[in-house]
C-alpha cells in the first residue's frame, strides 16, 4: 500500500514565488503561545475555525508531563502533575526557545524543572530524569499534539503549517520556533507575526481599497508586545514595533503570589506550595474580571485580594506596556490621533482594567469582539488560506524558496535566512573562532532545508582573513547576508575589532528546477527527526570538545590555586568525557558535561574572587 507521504510527493505544487500550494491540501494555522497554545484552519464555508478536538476544549494548555519511562503527556492532563510531579513537568517553554542560560538566570527560581548552566552563551538544555531536552524538542511535543489533534478532528493528515510569533521574537528565536514544527512533522510554510495575524482575524487587511494605521497590543502569558501596522492595498507594513519578551501573564501571576507570600508571611516556601500558590494566582487573575474578591486557601494558607489591590498590584506592569506603546508611537513617527483601529490580543487583555487603561491611552474603543485567546491562531488559520491560494485578494510578496546559511561546526547547517522570507531581506549573525591564535576562518554558504550541511546546496566558499591572533571566542565575526529582488545574494563577513572584511555574490536559485526544489522541501520534512537527532549529536560533542579544551587550560592557568585533589579529580572527570563523546548518545555526553561544569563551578568561582581581590588590592572605592 502506498503511504500518504508517497502520494503527496508525487501531486504536491509549489509556487515558488508566493510559497502557495494546491488547493485541496490543508495548512492549518497554530499559535504556539506561552500558557495556551490552539490549531485553526479555513473549512469549506471560508471562516476560520479553531479546533475543538472531541470537546477538549480549544484551548492546550502548553505543558508537558514527563512519566518515569519518559513519556511525555501534554495539556490539561499534564497541568495535574505541576504540583504533584512539578520537576517533571514543563510549562513556559516558549520563554526558552532560542535563549541561552545567561539570558533566563535571573529568573531561573521560577521554573521548578532543571535547567541545565553550563555557564556559557549556547543555548538551554532541560533535564528531565538522565535525559536533555532542548526548548525546541520540547515545543516540537506541543505541536505534535496539536497536529494530532487538527488530524483528529479534520479527519485527514496534516502536513503544513502556519506558525505566529511574538513581533520581538530575534531571528534565533524565530528558527527555533520552525526548526520545533519541522521536528514535529509540520512543513512550516511561514512564520507569521501574532500582530498581522490578529489584524488578518479582524479582516483587516483583506480590503484591497482600505487604508488603515492599526496598533495591535498584544498581552499574552509569557511575551508582551506592540506593533503599528500601516495597511494599505493589501499590503502590511509594520511601522514599529516595541515590547518586552519577559513581560506576561506569568508576570502577574508572580504579583499574586509574592503578595500572598508577604501577606501571609510564608518563608522558604517549596517548590510544591509555590505550583500551588501559581495556579491559584491564574484562577484569582481570571476571577477578578468578573467579581470584586477572590478568597480560596492552601492547607492552611488563606489566599483572599479583591480587585482593587490586584489593579494597584498590575499597574506598574500596565503602565510598563503604556511606555512601550509611546515608544512604538515615537518609532512610527506618528501621534496617536492618526491610529484607526486598536486590536486586544492575548488573555491577559480580557481584564477589564488593561482594556480601560489601553483604550483611554489610544482614545478609542478597543476591539475585543473576537476571544483575545483565540483572534492569533484563526489569523493563522486565514493566512494559510492565504498561502493555498484560495484567496487572491491579499498580496504576497515574493519569497526565498529555500533556506540559506553558513556551515557551523560539526558541519551543521546555520539558518540565516530562513526559507519564506519576504525579499529583498538583509539578515545577520556574529561568531567567533574555536581555537586560540585562529587567523583564518573559512565561510561556506549553503541553500537548504536540512540541519547537516552535506544534505544541502553549497552555493559559495570563501576565507576571511588576518583575523587578529586571540583567544577562542574573542574575535567577533559579523556574517552578514543580503538577498535583493532579483534573487542576487550578498554575503559580508566582517572582523569588528580589526575590520578585515570580505564580500562574495552568488545566485542561489541557479540550476535548481520547481522539482528539485520541491524535493528538497519534501525531504526536509520526512527526514527532520533523523536530522535533529544528528544535529543535538553534533552540537553535544561539540560542546563537550569546548569544555574539555576551556577545562584543561584552566587547570594549566590556576595550578598554583588548586589542591591536589581537585585537579585530579577535574583530570578524571575530562578523560571521562572525552572518552563518552567517542560515543553516540547524546545524553550521556551530556551528562559528563554536567558532572564537569558542577564540579568545577565552585572552585572557578574562587578563582575568579581571588583575581578580583588581587586586582582591586590597594585601590579604594569611592
Amino acid at each position: 500500500m502506498q503511504s500518504y507521504k508517497e502520494e503527496k510527493m508525487a501531486k504536491i505544487g509549489i509556487n515558488l514565488t508566493t510559497g502557495a500550494l494546491q488547493k485541496e491540501d490543508i495548512i492549518i494555522g497554530i499559535d504556539l503561545g506561552t500558557t495556551n497554545s490552539l490549531v485553526a484552519y479555513v473549512g469549506e464555508d471560508k471562516q476560520a475555525v479553531v479546533i475543538n478536538d472531541a470537546g477538549k476544549g480549544s484551548l492546550v494548555p502548553s505543558v508537558i508531563h514527563f512519566s518515569d519511562n519518559n513519556v511525555p503527556e501534554v495539556g490539561e492532563e499534564a497541568k495535574f502533575y505541576l504540583i504533584n510531579d512539578s520537576i517533571n513537568t514543563i510549562f513556559s517553554v516558549k520563554r526558552l526557545l532560542g535563549r541561552s542560560y545567561k539570558d533566563i538566570e535571573s529568573h531561573q527560581q521560577y521554573f521548578s524543572y532543571k535547567i541545565i548552566d553550563d555557564d556559557s552563551d549556547s543555548l538551554v538544555k532541560i533535564k528531565i530524569g538522565n535525559q536533555f531536552y532542548s526548548p525546541i524538542e520540547l515545543s516540537a511535543i506541543i505541536l505534535q499534539e496539536l497536529k494530532k489533534r487538527a488530524e483528529h478532528s479534520l479527519k485527514t493528515p496534516v502536513k503544513r503549517a502556519v506558525i505566529t510569533v511574538p513581533a520581538y521574537f530575534n531571528d534565533a528565536q524565530r528558527q527555533a520556533t520552525k526548526d520545533a514544527g519541522k521536528l514535529a512533522g509540520l512543513e512550516v510554510l511561514r512564520i507569521v507575526n501574532e500582530p498581522t495575524a490578529a489584524s488578518l482575524a479582524y479582516g483587516i487587511g483583506l480590503d484591497q481599497n482600505e487604508t488603515k494605521t492599526v496598533v495591535v497590543y498584544d498581552f499574552g502569558g509569557g511575551t508582551f508586545d506592540v506593533s503599528i501596522m500601516q495597511i494599505q492595498n493589501g499590503i502590511f507594513e509594520v511601522l514599529s514595533t516595541n515590547g518586552n519578551t519577559y513581560l506576561g501573564g506569568d508576570d502577574i501571576d508572580r504579583l499574586i503570589i509574592d503578595y500572598w507570600i508577604n501577606h501571609n508571611q510564608l518563608k522558604n516556601v517549596d517548590t510544591t506550595t509555590f505550583q500551588k500558590l501559581r495556579l491559584k494566582a491564574e484562577q484569582a487573575k481570571k476571577s477578578l474580571g468578573c467579581q470584586n474578591l477572590y478568597n480560596e486557601k492552601i492547607d492552611d494558607i488563606y489566599l483572599a485580594i479583591n480587585r482593587s489591590t490586584f489593579e494597584n498590584l498590575i499597574t506598574p506592569l500596565v503602565e510598563e506596556t503604556l511606555t512601550c506603546c509611546k515608544h512604538a508611537l515615537a518609532d512610527a513617527k506618528i501621534s496617536i490621533e492618526c491610529i484607526d483601529e486598536v486590536i486586544m490580543v492575548g488573555g491577559s487583555t480580557k481584564s477589564p482594567y488593561i482594556k480601560k487603561c489601553v483604550g483611554d491611552f489610544f482614545k478609542k474603543i478597543v476591539h475585543d469582539q473576537i476571544n483575545p485567546d483565540e483572534v492569533v491562531a484563526l489569523g493563522a488559520a486565514i493566512q494559510a488560506d492565504i498561502l493555498a491560494g484560495n484567496r487572491t485578494d491579499v498580496l504576497l510578496l515574493d519569497v526565498t524558496a529555500l533556506s540559506l546559511g553558513i556551515e557551523t561546526s560539526g558541519g551543521l547547517m546555520d539558518t540565516i535566512i530562513p526559507r519564506n522570507s519576504k525579499i529583498p531581506t538583509k539578515a545577520g549573525r556574529q561568531y567567533t573562532t574555536a581555537i586560540d591564535g585562529q587567523v583564518n576562518m573559512k565561510i561556506s554558504v549553503y541553500q537548504g532545508e536540512r540541519d547537516l550541511v552535506s544534505e544541502n546546496r553549497k552555493l559559495a566558499e570563501f576565507d576571511l582573513k588576518g583575523i587578529p591572533a586571540m583567544p577562542a571566542g574573542i574575535p567577533k565575526i559579523d556574517i552578514n547576508f543580503l538577498l535583493n529582488a532579483d534573487g542576487i545574494l550578498n554575503v559580508h563577513a566582517t572582523e569588528l575589532r580589526s575590520g578585515v572584511s570580505q564580500t562574495i555574490e552568488v545566485k542561489p536559485s541557479f540550476g535548481l528546477s520547481d522539482e528539485q526544489i520541491e524535493k528538497m522541501l519534501l525531504d526536509s520534512v520526512s527526514s527532520a527527526k533523523d536530522d535533529i537527532a544528528k544535529r543535538m549529536l553534533i552540537e553535544a560533542r561539540n560542546e563537550g570538545e569546548q569544555l574539555s579544551y576551556t577545562a584543561k587550560r584552566f587547570i594549566k592557568r590556576n595550578v598554583t590555586l588548586l589542591t591536589e585533589k581537585e585537579i585530579d579529580k577535574t583530570n578524571e572527570l575530562i578523560r571521562d568525557l572525552e572518552q563518552i563523546i567517542t560515543q553516540n548518545d547524546k545524553d550521556k555526553i551530556l551528562t559528563a558535561v554536567d558532572l564537569l561544569n558542577e564540579y568545577t563551578k565552585p572552585f572557578a568561582e574562587r578563582v575568579m574572587d581571588y583575581a578580583i581581590s588581587t586586582a582591586m588590592k590597594g585601590k579604594k572605592i569611592d
